[in-house]
Protein backbone atom coordinates (compact mmCIF):
# COMPACT_ATOMS: atom_id res chain seq x y z
CA UNK A 1 0.00 0.00 0.00
CA UNK A 2 1.68 3.47 -1.34
CA UNK A 3 1.77 6.16 1.17
CA UNK A 4 -1.42 8.35 -0.18
CA UNK A 5 -3.62 4.94 0.40
CA UNK A 6 -2.42 4.79 3.60
CA UNK A 7 -2.74 7.96 4.10
CA UNK A 8 -6.78 7.62 3.48
CA UNK A 9 -7.23 4.56 5.04
CA UNK A 10 -6.18 6.21 7.84
CA UNK A 11 -8.19 9.59 6.91
CA UNK A 12 -11.81 7.16 6.71
CA UNK A 13 -11.06 5.13 9.86
CA UNK A 14 -10.73 8.90 11.58
CA UNK A 15 -13.68 9.83 10.43
CA UNK A 16 -15.32 6.48 11.41
CA UNK A 17 -14.65 6.57 14.53
CA UNK A 18 -15.66 10.18 15.20
CA UNK A 19 -18.98 9.03 14.25
CA UNK A 20 -18.71 5.92 16.34
CA UNK A 21 -18.09 8.24 19.41
CA UNK A 22 -21.39 10.08 19.23
CA UNK A 23 -22.90 7.03 18.12
CA UNK A 24 -21.35 5.43 21.31
CA UNK A 25 -22.70 8.06 23.38
CA UNK A 26 -26.48 7.86 22.29
CA UNK A 27 -26.98 4.40 21.89
CA UNK A 28 -28.87 3.45 24.99
CA UNK A 29 -30.90 6.44 24.59
CA UNK A 30 -31.61 5.64 21.15
CA UNK A 31 -32.77 1.78 21.81
CA UNK A 32 -34.56 2.67 24.97
CA UNK A 33 -36.87 5.54 23.18
CA UNK A 34 -36.68 3.21 19.48
CA UNK A 35 -35.24 6.99 18.55
CA UNK A 36 -34.02 7.99 15.19
CA UNK A 37 -29.87 8.11 16.04
CA UNK A 38 -29.67 11.92 14.87
CA UNK A 39 -26.72 12.72 16.56
CA UNK A 40 -24.62 10.14 14.72
CA UNK A 41 -26.16 10.58 11.64
CA UNK A 42 -25.94 14.59 11.81
CA UNK A 43 -21.81 13.30 12.16
CA UNK A 44 -21.77 11.36 9.52
CA UNK A 45 -23.06 14.10 7.75
CA UNK A 46 -20.64 16.12 8.99
CA UNK A 47 -17.49 13.81 7.99
CA UNK A 48 -19.10 13.34 4.59
CA UNK A 49 -19.45 10.11 4.51
CA UNK A 50 -22.64 9.80 2.66
CA UNK A 51 -21.14 9.93 -0.93
CA UNK A 52 -17.82 8.06 0.03
CA UNK A 53 -19.15 5.00 -2.44
CA UNK A 54 -20.04 8.12 -5.30
CA UNK A 55 -17.16 8.23 -8.39
CA UNK A 56 -14.64 10.85 -7.58
CA UNK A 57 -15.65 12.66 -10.71
CA UNK A 58 -19.55 13.15 -9.70
CA UNK A 59 -18.49 14.87 -6.49
CA UNK A 60 -17.60 11.39 -4.09
CA UNK A 61 -14.52 9.86 -2.96
CA UNK A 62 -14.84 6.29 -5.12
CA UNK A 63 -14.13 4.21 -2.13
CA UNK A 64 -14.94 0.48 -2.49
CA UNK A 65 -17.56 -2.03 -1.01
CA UNK A 66 -14.62 -3.14 1.56
CA UNK A 67 -13.82 0.21 2.65
CA UNK A 68 -17.26 0.75 3.50
CA UNK A 69 -17.66 -2.55 5.02
CA UNK A 70 -14.96 -1.34 7.35
CA UNK A 71 -16.56 1.60 8.17
CA UNK A 72 -19.86 0.05 9.28
CA UNK A 73 -17.75 -2.16 11.61
CA UNK A 74 -16.79 0.76 13.76
CA UNK A 75 -19.88 2.38 13.88
CA UNK A 76 -21.43 -1.26 14.51
CA UNK A 77 -19.39 -1.57 17.85
CA UNK A 78 -20.89 1.82 19.04
CA UNK A 79 -24.41 1.65 18.03
CA UNK A 80 -26.07 -0.84 15.65
CA UNK A 81 -28.77 1.04 14.54
CA UNK A 82 -26.56 3.70 13.62
CA UNK A 83 -24.69 1.18 11.98
CA UNK A 84 -27.43 0.21 10.20
CA UNK A 85 -28.91 3.26 8.85
CA UNK A 86 -25.49 3.77 7.13
CA UNK A 87 -25.12 0.60 5.54
CA UNK A 88 -28.73 1.07 4.26
CA UNK A 89 -27.79 4.28 2.67
CA UNK A 90 -24.73 3.01 0.87
CA UNK A 91 -27.03 -0.31 -0.33
CA UNK A 92 -29.00 2.36 -2.13
CA UNK A 93 -26.20 4.31 -3.11
CA UNK A 94 -24.22 1.47 -5.11
CA UNK A 95 -27.42 0.97 -7.37
CA UNK A 96 -27.44 4.21 -8.40
CA UNK A 97 -23.08 3.80 -8.77
CA UNK A 98 -23.59 0.63 -10.17
CA UNK A 99 -27.11 1.41 -12.33
CA UNK A 100 -27.26 5.12 -12.62
CA UNK A 101 -24.17 5.90 -14.13
CA UNK A 102 -25.34 6.32 -17.81
CA UNK A 103 -28.11 8.01 -16.90
CA UNK A 104 -27.35 11.79 -16.52
CA UNK A 105 -30.46 12.39 -13.73
CA UNK A 106 -29.14 10.15 -11.79
CA UNK A 107 -25.63 11.17 -11.99
CA UNK A 108 -26.47 14.45 -11.04
CA UNK A 109 -28.63 13.25 -7.85
CA UNK A 110 -24.88 11.40 -7.32
CA UNK A 111 -23.51 14.70 -7.03
CA UNK A 112 -26.02 16.16 -4.74
CA UNK A 113 -25.87 12.73 -2.86
CA UNK A 114 -22.39 13.65 -2.17
CA UNK A 115 -22.73 17.84 -1.78
CA UNK A 116 -25.68 17.75 0.19
CA UNK A 117 -25.23 14.63 2.05
CA UNK A 118 -28.28 13.05 1.71
CA UNK A 119 -29.78 10.51 3.22
CA UNK A 120 -31.12 7.61 1.00
CA UNK A 121 -34.34 5.75 2.42
CA UNK A 122 -35.37 2.12 0.89
CA UNK A 123 -38.91 0.76 0.38
CA UNK A 124 -38.71 -2.93 -1.60
CA UNK A 125 -41.11 -4.68 0.97
CA UNK A 126 -45.08 -4.94 0.58
CA UNK A 127 -48.01 -5.63 2.09
CA UNK A 128 -49.01 -9.40 0.21
CA UNK A 129 -45.67 -10.24 -0.80
CA UNK A 130 -44.60 -11.74 2.27
CA UNK A 131 -41.30 -9.94 2.62
CA UNK A 132 -40.11 -10.92 -1.31
CA UNK A 133 -38.62 -7.93 -2.45
CA UNK A 134 -38.25 -9.62 -5.76
CA UNK A 135 -42.27 -9.57 -6.11
CA UNK A 136 -43.95 -6.12 -6.40
CA UNK A 137 -48.03 -5.95 -6.19
CA UNK A 138 -47.94 -2.09 -7.14
CA UNK A 139 -47.15 -0.75 -10.09
CA UNK A 140 -45.83 2.75 -11.60
CA UNK A 141 -47.67 4.44 -13.63
CA UNK A 142 -45.95 6.71 -16.85
CA UNK A 143 -47.58 9.31 -18.33
CA UNK A 144 -46.82 12.71 -20.66
CA UNK A 145 -43.06 11.85 -19.24
CA UNK A 146 -44.33 11.67 -15.62
CA UNK A 147 -44.49 8.29 -13.10
CA UNK A 148 -47.31 7.91 -10.48
CA UNK A 149 -46.75 5.26 -7.24
CA UNK A 150 -48.97 4.28 -4.76
CA UNK A 151 -47.57 1.59 -2.43
CA UNK A 152 -48.78 -0.11 0.56
CA UNK A 153 -44.76 -0.66 2.08
CA UNK A 154 -44.34 -2.60 5.30
CA UNK A 155 -41.26 -1.28 5.93
CA UNK A 156 -39.39 2.02 4.71
CA UNK A 157 -36.20 2.76 6.47
CA UNK A 158 -36.13 5.20 8.48
CA UNK A 159 -38.62 6.83 6.15
CA UNK A 160 -39.83 9.68 8.22
CA UNK A 161 -36.21 10.81 8.43
CA UNK A 162 -34.70 10.35 5.32
CA UNK A 163 -34.11 12.65 1.65
CA UNK A 164 -35.09 10.71 -0.75
CA UNK A 165 -36.71 6.83 -1.20
CA UNK A 166 -35.90 4.47 -3.54
CA UNK A 167 -38.67 2.09 -4.04
CA UNK A 168 -40.01 -0.77 -6.14
CA UNK A 169 -42.58 -1.59 -7.91
CA UNK A 170 -44.09 -3.63 -10.99
CA UNK A 171 -42.76 -1.45 -14.38
CA UNK A 172 -45.89 -0.88 -15.81
CA UNK A 173 -49.68 -2.48 -14.38
CA UNK A 174 -49.75 -5.60 -16.98
CA UNK A 175 -46.69 -6.50 -15.96
CA UNK A 176 -45.63 -9.56 -14.15
CA UNK A 177 -44.89 -10.02 -10.83
CA UNK A 178 -41.35 -10.16 -11.31
CA UNK A 179 -40.82 -7.33 -13.75
CA UNK A 180 -39.88 -4.59 -11.66
CA UNK A 181 -37.97 -1.47 -11.69
CA UNK A 182 -36.54 0.74 -9.03
CA UNK A 183 -37.48 4.56 -8.75
CA UNK A 184 -35.62 7.84 -7.04
CA UNK A 185 -38.52 10.00 -5.15
CA UNK A 186 -37.03 12.76 -3.49
CA UNK A 187 -38.02 13.90 -0.24
CA UNK A 188 -41.01 16.50 -1.53
CA UNK A 189 -42.39 14.47 -4.08
CA UNK A 190 -44.14 11.93 -2.43
CA UNK A 191 -46.48 11.79 1.05
CA UNK A 192 -46.45 8.59 3.48
CA UNK A 193 -49.63 7.95 5.62
CA UNK A 194 -48.23 5.65 8.79
CA UNK A 195 -49.89 2.30 8.95
CA UNK A 196 -47.13 0.74 11.14
CA UNK A 197 -45.04 1.61 13.96
CA UNK A 198 -41.52 0.24 14.24
CA UNK A 199 -41.77 -1.15 18.19
CA UNK A 200 -39.13 -4.30 17.95
CA UNK A 201 -37.09 -6.63 20.23
CA UNK A 202 -34.01 -5.01 18.55
CA UNK A 203 -32.71 -2.33 16.09
CA UNK A 204 -35.22 -0.07 16.84
CA UNK A 205 -33.22 3.37 16.16
CA UNK A 206 -33.83 2.16 12.60
CA UNK A 207 -37.23 3.41 12.81
CA UNK A 208 -38.54 1.90 10.29
CA UNK A 209 -42.21 2.22 9.86
CA UNK A 210 -44.98 0.76 7.69
CA UNK A 211 -46.52 3.85 5.34
CA UNK A 212 -48.93 4.11 2.40
CA UNK A 213 -46.41 5.98 -0.21
CA UNK A 214 -47.84 7.95 -3.14
CA UNK A 215 -45.44 9.72 -5.02
CA UNK A 216 -45.46 11.37 -8.16
CA UNK A 217 -41.94 12.49 -10.00
CA UNK A 218 -39.97 12.90 -13.68
CA UNK A 219 -40.48 9.57 -15.56
CA UNK A 220 -36.66 9.90 -15.90
CA UNK A 221 -35.81 9.32 -12.22
CA UNK A 222 -37.22 5.57 -12.96
CA UNK A 223 -33.59 3.54 -12.81
CA UNK A 224 -33.26 2.67 -16.88
CA UNK A 225 -31.68 -1.27 -15.94
CA UNK A 226 -34.28 -3.79 -14.58
CA UNK A 227 -34.81 -4.57 -10.91
CA UNK A 228 -33.66 -8.21 -11.42
CA UNK A 229 -30.32 -7.05 -12.42
CA UNK A 230 -30.09 -4.21 -10.03
CA UNK A 231 -30.84 -6.93 -6.85
CA UNK A 232 -28.84 -9.73 -8.41
CA UNK A 233 -25.15 -7.23 -9.46
CA UNK A 234 -25.25 -4.77 -6.74
CA UNK A 235 -27.69 -4.29 -4.56
CA UNK A 236 -27.99 -7.99 -2.69
CA UNK A 237 -24.65 -8.22 -2.42
CA UNK A 238 -23.85 -5.12 -0.81
CA UNK A 239 -26.89 -5.75 1.37
CA UNK A 240 -25.28 -9.24 2.65
CA UNK A 241 -21.55 -7.84 2.54
CA UNK A 242 -22.43 -4.38 4.46
CA UNK A 243 -25.00 -6.46 7.00
CA UNK A 244 -22.50 -8.70 7.89
CA UNK A 245 -19.73 -6.05 8.39
CA UNK A 246 -21.74 -4.18 11.05
CA UNK A 247 -22.69 -7.65 12.76
CA UNK A 248 -19.32 -8.71 13.28
CA UNK A 249 -19.37 -5.37 14.84
CA UNK A 250 -21.79 -5.86 17.23
CA UNK A 251 -20.10 -9.10 18.13
CA UNK A 252 -16.60 -7.33 18.34
CA UNK A 253 -18.02 -5.00 20.96
CA UNK A 254 -19.44 -8.21 23.34
CA UNK A 255 -16.06 -9.92 22.71
CA UNK A 256 -14.50 -6.34 24.05
CA UNK A 257 -16.72 -6.42 26.96
CA UNK A 258 -15.82 -9.98 27.90
CA UNK A 259 -12.54 -9.74 27.75
CA UNK A 260 -12.43 -6.14 30.26
CA UNK A 261 -14.37 -8.61 32.80
CA UNK A 262 -12.10 -11.41 32.63
CA UNK A 263 -9.25 -8.81 33.14
CA UNK A 264 -11.10 -7.35 35.60
CA UNK A 265 -11.23 -10.52 37.71
CA UNK A 266 -7.59 -11.06 36.81
CA UNK A 267 -6.63 -7.82 38.62
CA UNK A 268 -8.54 -9.02 41.64
CA UNK A 269 -7.22 -12.63 41.92
CA UNK A 270 -3.26 -12.03 40.30
CA UNK A 271 -1.48 -15.50 39.65
CA UNK A 272 -4.47 -17.54 39.38
CA UNK A 273 -6.93 -17.94 36.11
CA UNK A 274 -9.95 -16.13 36.14
CA UNK A 275 -12.88 -17.35 35.20
CA UNK A 276 -13.81 -17.02 31.65
CA UNK A 277 -10.80 -16.71 30.22
CA UNK A 278 -10.84 -19.97 28.49
CA UNK A 279 -14.34 -19.20 27.23
CA UNK A 280 -12.93 -15.74 25.45
CA UNK A 281 -10.10 -17.90 23.59
CA UNK A 282 -12.99 -19.59 22.26
CA UNK A 283 -14.79 -16.43 21.08
CA UNK A 284 -11.53 -15.28 19.58
CA UNK A 285 -11.68 -18.17 17.56
CA UNK A 286 -15.19 -18.01 16.17
CA UNK A 287 -14.74 -14.37 15.59
CA UNK A 288 -11.87 -15.12 13.51
CA UNK A 289 -14.05 -17.54 11.59
CA UNK A 290 -16.51 -14.81 11.20
CA UNK A 291 -14.14 -12.10 9.72
CA UNK A 292 -12.27 -14.54 7.21
CA UNK A 293 -15.85 -15.61 5.98
CA UNK A 294 -16.76 -11.97 5.64
CA UNK A 295 -12.93 -10.80 4.25
CA UNK A 296 -13.12 -13.55 1.90
CA UNK A 297 -16.79 -11.99 0.63
CA UNK A 298 -15.39 -9.01 0.01
CA UNK A 299 -12.68 -9.83 -1.89
CA UNK A 300 -15.11 -12.18 -4.44
CA UNK A 301 -17.38 -9.26 -4.88
CA UNK A 302 -14.60 -6.59 -5.65
CA UNK A 303 -13.18 -9.34 -8.13
CA UNK A 304 -16.41 -10.11 -9.94
CA UNK A 305 -17.04 -6.56 -10.59
CA UNK A 306 -14.91 -6.28 -13.09
CA UNK A 307 -16.98 -9.24 -14.60
CA UNK A 308 -20.48 -8.92 -15.53
CA UNK A 309 -21.04 -12.83 -16.27
CA UNK A 310 -19.07 -13.79 -12.79
CA UNK A 311 -21.21 -10.83 -11.06
CA UNK A 312 -24.76 -12.48 -12.69
CA UNK A 313 -23.68 -15.94 -12.19
CA UNK A 314 -25.48 -18.81 -9.72
CA UNK A 315 -21.76 -19.46 -8.02
CA UNK A 316 -21.28 -15.74 -7.16
CA UNK A 317 -25.19 -15.87 -5.72
CA UNK A 318 -24.21 -18.68 -4.09
CA UNK A 319 -21.29 -17.52 -2.13
CA UNK A 320 -22.82 -14.18 -1.13
CA UNK A 321 -25.81 -15.97 0.10
CA UNK A 322 -23.37 -18.02 2.23
CA UNK A 323 -21.42 -15.36 3.51
CA UNK A 324 -24.96 -14.10 4.77
CA UNK A 325 -26.34 -17.33 6.20
CA UNK A 326 -22.79 -17.73 8.38
CA UNK A 327 -22.18 -14.48 9.30
CA UNK A 328 -26.14 -13.85 10.73
CA UNK A 329 -26.10 -17.40 12.65
CA UNK A 330 -22.38 -17.24 13.97
CA UNK A 331 -22.77 -13.72 15.90
CA UNK A 332 -25.50 -15.24 18.40
CA UNK A 333 -23.66 -17.59 19.76
CA UNK A 334 -20.81 -15.55 20.11
CA UNK A 335 -22.40 -12.92 21.78
CA UNK A 336 -24.80 -15.98 24.28
CA UNK A 337 -20.82 -16.98 25.29
CA UNK A 338 -19.89 -13.05 26.37
CA UNK A 339 -23.18 -13.25 28.37
CA UNK A 340 -21.96 -16.28 30.01
CA UNK A 341 -19.10 -14.95 31.18
CA UNK A 342 -19.80 -11.55 32.00
CA UNK A 343 -22.32 -13.13 33.94
CA UNK A 344 -25.33 -11.24 35.64
CA UNK A 345 -23.40 -7.91 35.04
CA UNK A 346 -23.79 -8.63 31.34
CA UNK A 347 -27.13 -9.62 32.10
CA UNK A 348 -27.89 -5.93 33.71
CA UNK A 349 -28.74 -3.16 31.73
CA UNK A 350 -26.39 0.02 32.58
CA UNK A 351 -23.27 -1.62 33.42
CA UNK A 352 -19.97 -1.36 31.36
CA UNK A 353 -20.27 -4.98 30.50
CA UNK A 354 -23.94 -4.81 29.72
CA UNK A 355 -24.89 -6.97 26.74
CA UNK A 356 -28.88 -6.83 26.00
CA UNK A 357 -28.84 -4.65 22.91
CA UNK A 358 -26.30 -6.26 21.44
CA UNK A 359 -28.58 -9.81 22.05
CA UNK A 360 -31.52 -8.03 20.63
CA UNK A 361 -29.99 -6.50 17.82
CA UNK A 362 -28.22 -9.47 16.84
CA UNK A 363 -31.50 -11.38 16.56
CA UNK A 364 -32.37 -9.24 13.44
CA UNK A 365 -29.70 -10.89 11.70
CA UNK A 366 -31.40 -14.33 11.09
CA UNK A 367 -34.71 -12.55 9.88
CA UNK A 368 -33.96 -9.31 7.66
CA UNK A 369 -33.67 -11.07 4.21
CA UNK A 370 -35.51 -14.10 5.81
CA UNK A 371 -32.30 -17.25 6.25
CA UNK A 372 -34.99 -19.62 5.60
CA UNK A 373 -36.01 -17.86 2.02
CA UNK A 374 -32.16 -17.05 1.21
CA UNK A 375 -31.42 -21.07 1.68
CA UNK A 376 -34.48 -21.74 -0.27
CA UNK A 377 -33.40 -19.79 -3.25
CA UNK A 378 -30.00 -20.94 -2.56
CA UNK A 379 -30.90 -24.60 -2.41
CA UNK A 380 -32.59 -24.60 -5.77
CA UNK A 381 -29.33 -23.20 -7.19
CA UNK A 382 -27.63 -25.68 -5.92
CA UNK A 383 -29.27 -28.49 -8.46
CA UNK A 384 -27.38 -27.14 -10.89
CA UNK A 385 -24.45 -25.24 -9.56
CA UNK A 386 -21.21 -27.46 -8.69
CA UNK A 387 -19.69 -26.82 -5.10
CA UNK A 388 -16.49 -25.57 -4.93
CA UNK A 389 -14.06 -28.57 -3.95
CA UNK A 390 -10.64 -26.93 -3.79
CA UNK A 391 -9.11 -23.89 -1.54
CA UNK A 392 -8.37 -21.76 -4.36
CA UNK A 393 -10.96 -22.45 -6.47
Amino acid sequence: MDLSAKSQETHLKSRAIRVATVAAAYADDVDKAGRFPREAIEEMKAVKLMGIMIPSELGGEGLSTSEIAEVCTIIGQACASSAMIFAMHQIKVSSLVSHGHEAEWHREFMRRVATEQLLLGSATTEAGIGGNMRNSICAIEVKDGRCYLEKDATVISYGIDCDAILITSRSHKDAASSDQVMTVFLKDQYTLERTQTWDTLGMRGTCSDGFIFKGEAPAEQILPQPFAEIAAQSMLASAHLLWSSLWYGIAVDAFARAQNFVRAAARKSPGTQPPGLVQLAEMSSQLQVVRANIVNGLQAFEAARKDQDRLSSMGFAVAMNNVKIASSEMILPIINQAMRICGILGYKNGTPYSLGRHLRDAHSAELMISNDRILANTSTMLLVHKQETGLLG
